[in-house]
């Protein structure tokens, strides 16, 4: 992972998180459109995002919303692409100098994957004068509040090579993800959050029943077993989880063993989904719903698809 960074480039402006768009070559953006404060509050993924937020930092209920965004629209990548719907919220103390937090929410899926927080240390004793342990009790203060759990991470931390300003990278690991689940710069007086989806590699969560469900070149391929280690779809199928691998090593799909037993695509999807969806909401610490449930289901269900339509040893 390169170490350098380009002075000033954990900013605080506006932003889609690099991390989603990591690739060489400039890519154009959609157009972003501003929000008023009474926008945000109607606007289902800004009010959920304040709920959030509140519910983790119950002070910045007093906060004054002061900038608000919304872009959409797909983005090339290559060959491919890629639709982007974000809400960006900044919130300030009342005065404008006081404490700030910035939130970007994905609009699809209703998960904030970026929060920046500023000037929540007083100037005579701000995070660049703390210690790397101080430095790490408060990033993992951030990611607990709006994430939940920051335990079951390890955490690297590392200041990197930049000459213009003092700045630490933390990355926050779990084996059974390929890359950083979080990855943080501190600078100045900024705390910078971008949660980074994963792909599960190695051991599996306890509540997994059998992995490695599909494989590929003779090796088995962690990529689907997180959907699809569900109680509720192993009910639906009336099959246990080792029959569930067996069929599917056959080459069938799930949708083609679905079939054989009488069940819809749709049920099948319905199931994960749901199980998922409820997985996200109570993860977020935001009571769940019928509509944020509905709505997150909505936004899971594409990702389903090529799961339970794929076959072994296919390459995804």
């Amino acid at each position: 992972m390169k170490k350098r960074l380009i002075g000033g480039m954990v900013a605080t402006a506006i932003l889609i998180p690099v991390a989603a768009f990591a690739a060489s070559g400039v890519i154009e953006m959609p157009t972003r459109t501003t929000m008023t404060t009474e926008q945000v509050q109607v606007d289902e993924v800004g009010k959920s995002s304040l709920e959030k937020l509140y519910l983790a930092f119950p002070e910045t209920k007093s906060f004054e919303i002061i900038d608000a965004s919304n872009v959409q629209g797909d983005v090339s990548k290559g060959e491919n692409l890629i639709n982007v719907n974000q809400t960006s919220i900044v919130l300030q103390e009342k005065g404008g100098t006081g404490k700030k937090i910035t939130l970007h929410t994905n609009g699809n899926t209703g998960e904030i994957e970026h929060v920046i927080q500023e000037n929540w240390e007083p100037k005579e004793k701000s995070l660049i004068t703390l210690t790397d342990q101080e430095i790490k009790a408060k990033v993992n203060h951030l990611i607990d509040k709006m994430y939940g759990n920051v335990e079951q991470y390890e955490v690297a931390m590392e200041q990197m090579e930049n000459p213009n300003q003092k700045t630490w990278m933390l990355n926050y690991t779990n084996e059974m993800f390929d890359k950083p689940v979080y990855q943080v710069f501190v600078q100045d007086n900024t705390i910078s959050v971008t949660k980074i989806v994963g792909i599960p590699t190695g051991p599996k969560p306890s509540n997994m029943k059998v992995e490695g469900l599909f494989s590929l070149n003779g090796k088995p391929d962690y990529t689907a077993d997180a959907f699809l280690n569900d109680e509720k779809l192993f009910a639906l199928l009336k099959m246990s989880p080792t029959e569930l691998k067996q069929e599917l090593a056959k080459g069938k799909t799930v949708v083609e063993i679905a079939a054989s037993k009488n069940v819809s695509k749709q049920q099948v999807i319905d199931v994960i989904a749901e199980t998922q969806a409820r997985g996200q909401l109570q993860g977020d610490g935001v009571p769940i719903s019928e509509h944020s449930l509905k709505q997150m289901m909505k936004a899971i269900e594409p990702k389903l698809l090529p799961v339970i339509e794929h076959k072994t040893e296919t390459e995804w």
